[in-house]
Formats: C-alpha cells, structure tokens, sequence
C-alpha cells in the first residue's frame, strides 16, 4: 500500500467499499486544472480512480473538432476500457483541480484476483459506457442539432418542471457545442430562444430546466 497523505487518506475513505479497496493498490497523483490525463490512440496500462475533481471524456477529428462524450466526477474510475492492451479510444481532461489514484494493470489483475465481485462491477461500468456511446452516436446520426441539445441537457438530472426545475452548473455553451457537434453559435441561438419562451433561465455556467423542454423548436 503507498504511503497517503492525512488528505489522500480522507479522500480515499470516502469512496464506495469496492472502489476504495482498488484505490489503495494506486500511486495517488495531482493533476492541474485543462490537463490531458488519458490521449486517444494511445496504448492504455493503467486505471485512474477520481478522487477529487471532474474530468471530460472526448475525442477528435482530424480537423480539430471536438465531441463530448461525458463526465466523470469523484468516487468514479475511467481508463478502464484499455486495460486490454489496446489503444485508448478517447482523450480525458480536467475542468478543474483534480486528484487520481492510479491503479497499473498489473495491479488491477491483482485486485481481481483477490475481489473477483469487482469483476462484476468493473463489467457493468463497460456496458453503461458503451451505451452511452451508442447512444451518442445514435443522437448524432438521427436527430437534428435542437433535438442533441435537448437529450444533452436532460442526460444530467432529467426533465425540469415548474414544480421541480432542474438546475445544471458548470455547464457552458461551449460544452454543449462540443457535445452535440455544432456550432457554440448555433446552441447559443437555441438556447436564447428556449429562455425567451420561458423552458429555461440562463446564468453564468448555469442554465436551469424550468419545465419540460419541448420535441421540436
């Protein structure tokens, strides 16, 4: 077991059982706010527990554009889908300070071995992430952009209503952009018209749900 900070140590304990037993075989490392943990195409050996921060998880075309697929926050891992050896299929940033534990494979394979109900775990995270992905791919391919930023917007914590609105932070423009694969011009636009008729108030990285968005715009 590495040796923890009283800081590390408290993080630590606070993830689940099963996560925390995998987080304590890792070397816990600090990362800076817009730091590229994990790149695309690059060949995976590790597993990184989250134990402080946010991550994005994205991808690239060769023009430069970005989409992305989600986040990632405390008490999560991600890496997870290379430990086969293969290369990795997406990029992983920080949107703020973050803090990691490490886990080699070696380790992993280790952890398994010793806590096989973690195999059921870690195999239910993969199917949830694959379907996420589909799910994108499937947004992208069939719906208009209106329809990406409405599925985006109550993928988070669901639909708003004028009883229960839902307020979403740390959500910018841009980050929506990037998620639904258009313009920050363009979601800007829907998002001004969707205030305007009263479906959602807009703040500074905040944008609340006031009611159920409607299908088409």
């Amino acid at each position: 077991m590495p040796n923890l900070s009283a800081m590390h140590e408290g993080l630590i304990a606070a993830l689940s059982p099963s996560v925390r037993a995998l987080a304590l075989r890792g070397n816990v490392r600090s990362f800076r706010k817009n730091s590229v943990i994990i790149n695309e195409g690059e060949l995976g050996d590790a597993l990184y527990v989250l134990l402080q921060g946010i991550v994005k998880v994205f991808a690239t075309d060769p023009d430069g554009r970005e989409i992305i697929y989600g986040a990632i926050g405390a008490g999560d891992y991600f890496g997870e889908m290379s430990l086969d050896g293969g290369p990795r299929s997406a990029s992983v940033m920080t949107i703020e300070p973050c803090v990691c534990a490490v886990v080699s494979r070696a380790s992993l394979r280790e952890h398994l071995a010793e806590e096989p109900e973690f195999a059921l775990n870690l195999v239910g995270q993969v199917i949830r992430r694959a379907r996420a992905a589909t799910e994108t791919a499937r947004n992208m391919a069939l719906m208009d952009v209106y329809g990406r930023v409405v599925a985006t917007l109550e993928s988070f914590e669901g639909e708003g209503s004028e009883a229960a609105p839902v307020e979403l932070r740390q959500i910018t423009h841009q980050a929506i952009a990037s998620r639904v694969g258009a313009s920050r011009e363009m979601v800007s636009r829907l998002l001004k018209d969707l205030e305007k008729g009263g479906y959602i108030s807009l703040g500074v990285k905040r944008i609340t749900l006031q009611k159920k968005l409607p299908a088409r715009w």
